[in-house]
């Protein structure tokens, strides 16, 4: 497969993996990736990782601002496919229709469920148990293509969004290259995906990460973890926010004001949920970095029993 012109397209760190196994087993001829972007507090404009290793490797690299106006230099490397993953623009029928071999995408859920840009923060928030990726050949719509493969893996009680998605594109790296061969002879699979078990995820908002504690403590358990370790959920206590990178569940009893803390000691504090109680160990206090409830606590001076978090 050396001899197969691949254009490349995605952003993440989650698309990493997938840009090097393609880049030992084919002839990458370009990688397609967003915009360099400022970061952190300084405002340092970064490269996106994706285009960090394609810098490495000397291969061209092409930051279009919109796609749809901006391919035709993508389309004069010719091609033979395009596969994406995680790029974040939709892809014109032009670049679609080019590639001989088509357009493949590596989607992180079991299609046609979790179609979109959040599916794997989605399937924890659900408490799904299972997984996985589908490999499908892209079309207009937004993951409505033909099924290629599938392949599902379990999602562990304390999976949260970087062990799930490492797990995930440790996966769509080794499904690509597995599949590549019958994409090009034509022998893959073509399953039209059922529209009516579609469901659609998009992109999280600001207020999607905070934590509502008159709901169970279970979705409110799934929600820290479908965020940590980044961008983090987080709760209101006295006015200032608190962003939660590790919790656990336990049982109370007490007839408390859903949102009350109860307990606590030296490693951590419980705040009463609609039906049990959430265990607060690690926590980042706005403008601090990340830290034990211990270390928090030091710095605190104040009783925490009694009080009500929003």
């Amino acid at each position: 497969m050396k001899n197969l012109k691949v254009i490349f397209m995605g952003t993440p760190e989650f698309s990493v993996p997938i840009l090097e196994e393609l880049i030992k087993y084919t002839n990458v001829v370009g990688v397609v990736t967003a915009p360099d972007a400022y970061v952190g507090r300084k405002k340092v404009l970064t490269a996106c990782p994706v285009k960090a290793l394609a810098l490495q490797k000397n291969i061209p690299v092409y930051s279009p601002n919109k796609l749809r106006e901006d391919y035709k230099s993508i389309l004069e490397k010719s091609p033979d496919i395009i596969i994406t993953c995680a790029y974040g623009q939709i892809v014109p029928k032009e670049v679609l229709d080019y590639p001989k071999y088509g357009c493949i995408n590596i989607h992180a859920s079991l299609l046609p469920k979790y179609r979109g840009a959040s599916p794997i923060q989605s399937a924890i928030i659900n408490g799904e148990k299972q997984t996985g990726i589908t490999l499908m050949y892209m079309d207009e719509g937004l993951d409505t293509g033909d099924i290629i493969k599938e392949e599902i893996i379990d999602i562990d009680n304390n999976d949260n969004l970087e062990t799930l998605s490492n797990k995930l594109k440790m996966l769509g790296a080794k499904m690509i290259i597995e599949n590549l061969s019958s994409i090009i002879d034509g022998t893959c699979e073509r399953i039209k995906q059922n529209d009516k078990d579609a469901s659609y995820v998009g992109l999280i908002k600001r207020e999607d990460e905070h934590l509502d504690f008159n709901d169970s403590a279970i979705n409110i358990y799934n929600k820290i973890r479908a965020f940590a370790p980044s961008p983090l959920a987080n709760f209101i206590l006295d006015d200032i926010e608190y962003k939660v990178a590790l919790a656990s569940i336990t049982s109370l009893d007490n007839d408390v004001k859903p949102g009350t803390i109860v307990l606590e000691d030296k490693d951590s504090f419980t705040i009463k949920t609609k039906d049990a109680g959430l265990v607060i160990h690690k926590i980042k206090p706005l403008g601090k970095n990340l830290m034990n409830v211990r270390d928090f606590k030091n710095g605190y001076h104040d009783k925490l029993i009694g009080k009500v978090v929003r």
